[in-house]
């Protein structure tokens, strides 16, 4: 009992020393279950996210700090690896911020999701095969990204680069500009962005409006030039699927603990006669308080078969239910 103590007491000691430091300590953690076509059979699900996040600043009043996030519990069967852990540093003053590690792109920084409004323990409503999460061209080297951004009244603009570490390929480099403000009582969103790696090419726009009575509702186009394709295998369909734009729509609404979302996703295919890749997806949460919240995801994909003749489709599903936490 003794040694039991003394150990918590260390413990304590220890958290008022790093949080006197500028150390502090978050996570989250989801339990439920998960299924649909996509899984196969109905299984259970759990997920544990740790997150360190430093902060400082200097005489001057420059601030600075990192984030590291132990990123997913290795679930055997549920294909999430170990080891997954995101990290980022930055530098912040009256100049901007400068971010460099897992962090976004430029264009991804300026283009709003459509997935406006909750969210579910696998990730159902946004893992269909219309979802485009704005990442573009992130991720084309080892996936360090060196971002600057400024912001001044509602407006805001970044630039980013992606280096390719054995010299070989043009950096990935990206520019983004937003605007958020109120406008007659509406709350109205704004981005624009490209990104190029010398051989692919995005130019997106998003626009997200919020309106009065816990309606949201949010729109985006990405053209896509130089070699696009996404990878359908997972859901029945080609591996490689050329294409060439990208167009979402998303509508959320919040009523007190209730919270809604819904989105839609479609790419434009290449070849003609296949199948459009699209999708949607659902999320519904109801939040007890507390830190913790009911979550339901749905998702649905339809893409080319891989067998049988020109605009033949196959389609797939997934679902979960369970609970989230935040701590």
């Amino acid at each position: 009992m003794k040694k039991v103590l003394f150990a918590t007491t260390a413990l304590v000691a220890s958290a008022g020393i790093a949080s006197a430091q500028g150390v502090e300590l978050s996570g989250s953690a989801e339990m439920g279950i998960v299924g649909g076509s996509a899984y196969g059979e109905t299984q259970f699900h759990h997920d544990i996210d740790v997150t360190f996040t430093l902060s400082g600043e200097t005489d001057n009043g420059i601030s600075f700090g990192a984030t590291i996030d132990l990123d997913e519990v290795d679930q055997a069967g549920n294909g999430i690896p170990a080891g997954a852990n995101p990290s980022s540093v930055y530098i912040s003053g009256s100049f901007g911020t400068l971010t460099m590690g897992d962090t976004d792109g430029a264009l991804d920084w300026a283009l709003q999701e459509v997935n406006l409004v909750g969210g579910s323990i696998d990730d159902s409503e946004t893992a269909h095969a219309g979802f485009n999460g704005n990442a573009a061209l992130d991720g084309s080297y080892d996936g360090q990204v060196a971002r600057y951004d400024y912001s001044f009244g509602d407006f805001a603009f970044a630039v980013s680069a992606e280096l390719d570490d054995t010299g070989v390929g043009d950096p990935a480099l990206g520019i983004g500009g937003k605007y958020s403000g109120d406008l007659g009582g509406v709350t109205l969103g704004v981005g624009v962005g490209y990104q190029s790696n010398g051989i692919q090419d995005a130019l997106g726009v998003s626009l997200d409006a919020a309106f009065g009575g816990g309606f949201v509702v949010g729109i985006n186009y990405t053209d896509l030039a130089g070699g696009w394709s996404v990878n359908s295998s997972g859901r029945g369909g080609f591996a490689v699927d050329p294409v060439d734009s990208h167009m979402a729509i998303g509508l959320g609404y919040t009523m007190d603990a209730l919270s809604i979302g819904v989105n839609y996703g479609v790419y434009s295919s290449t070849i003609p006669g296949w199948i459009d890749p699209t999708g949607y997806g659902l999320a519904v949460n109801y939040d007890l308080g507390g830190g913790a919240t009911v979550q339901f995801g749905y998702g649905s994909s339809t893409v080319e078969a891989t067998f049988g003749p020109v605009g033949t489709s196959v389609s797939t599903d997934s679902f979960s239910l369970g609970l989230a936490m935040s701590f």
